[in-house]
């Protein structure tokens, strides 16, 4: 693993120079499930930042993403394993001129005829691996009993070759969006950290870190109009990766600060509903925050905000942004 995960500090750092940037309480978290070999299960409303968390940890880490993409009716031969039932044809039809019944029994299932899914293949990568079980609250309980049994010794039981133990212990990460509850023995098994929406400072450090080309007054206004959209009742709040979409929009048509034109041209690079479009748009005049004179041209090709991949050190946007 990574020398990344050693402390805390270094858990920051590493994240943000991989391009997510993330408070000490979540470094902490952090930390500790590398150390203690434990699941993280991160909740959480849709949009937060909870799939990138795993993608940045994979970056950080040096270690590849298998993803686990969760749906309604998702099995465990689909997480785990199925048998390539052609290749297997294929065999008993070129053996059996040639071989006993005994023998040819004894090749059908071998690790030749498998056909390794997310889990498995996880399980048996030689090198670092970070799992990512993405929105496991969208899969039926069954399949939360098989990530319990998975889980608990990373070994896998497969009745025809036995017990499968994980050559490393991955690195997973759970994601889910609260539409259920989970059982209390998966969330024994793992630790807890829940990513709520960014408040109005740390999202526009969110703006500073991934964007270039915006300057830091109109970053700041965007965040502040984040932060009002979002005690509005809409069917969909806009997130992060919406928020800095727009942002970028904006950037591109050369707007230096918010005002209504500017917000109903791009409004659809936000708001996904055509609902929630006309009640933000009703309200536009109170949502738009007043443009302040704050000493910036500060533009993230800066020390204090540089894009991911950049020279800085991790620590003057933290310090800066008081994280």
């Amino acid at each position: 693993m990574s020398d990344c995960f050693e402390c805390i500090d270094k858990v920051q750092d590493c994240l943000l120079k991989n391009g997510y940037l993330v408070d000490r309480k979540t470094a902490t978290t952090i930390f500790l499930a590398v150390r203690m070999k434990k699941p993280l299960l991160v909740e959480g409303p849709a949009g937060v930042g909870k799939t990138e968390l795993a993608r940045a940890l994979a970056r950080t880490a040096g270690a590849e993403l298998i993803r686990l993409q969760c749906y309604p009716g998702l099995d465990e031969s689909k997480a785990l394993y199925e048998w390539n039932y052609q290749k297997q044809i294929l065999y008993l039809q070129a053996a059996r001129e040639i071989s006993g019944w005994e023998e040819i029994k004894a090749g059908v299932y071998t690790p030749e005829f498998l056909l390794a899914r997310p889990v498995l293949k996880a399980f048996l990568s030689p090198g670092p691996v970070v799992l990512l079980v993405d929105e496991v609250d969208k899969s039926d309980d069954e399949l939360e009993s098989f990530l319990l049994e998975a889980l608990s010794e990373y070994q896998v039981s497969i009745p025809e070759l036995g017990t499968v133990k994980a050559r490393t212990v991955p690195m997973v990460v759970i994601t889910s969006n609260n539409t259920r509850e989970f059982s209390d023995a998966l969330k024994r098994r793992c630790l807890h950290l829940y990513i709520p929406f960014p408040d109005q400072k740390r999202e526009e450090a969110i703006l500073l870190l991934h964007l270039k080309d915006i300057n830091r007054a109109l970053a700041g206004q965007v965040s502040h109009f984040l932060a009002r959209v979002r005690k509005m009742a809409l069917r969909k709040l806009p997130g992060i990766s919406e928020t800095i979409d727009w942002a970028r929009s904006l950037a591109a048509l050369n707007v230096t600060r918010l005002d209504p034109e500017a917000v109903r041209l791009t409004l659809n690079a936000l708001i996904k509903y055509e609902e929630d479009v006309a009640a933000v748009e009703a309200k536009l005049e109170d949502l738009i925050p007043p443009s302040q004179n704050r000493e910036t041209d500060e533009r993230p090709g800066s020390r204090a905000a540089s894009p991911p991949g950049g020279s800085p050190a991790g620590n003057d946007i933290l310090s800066r942004f008081n994280f």
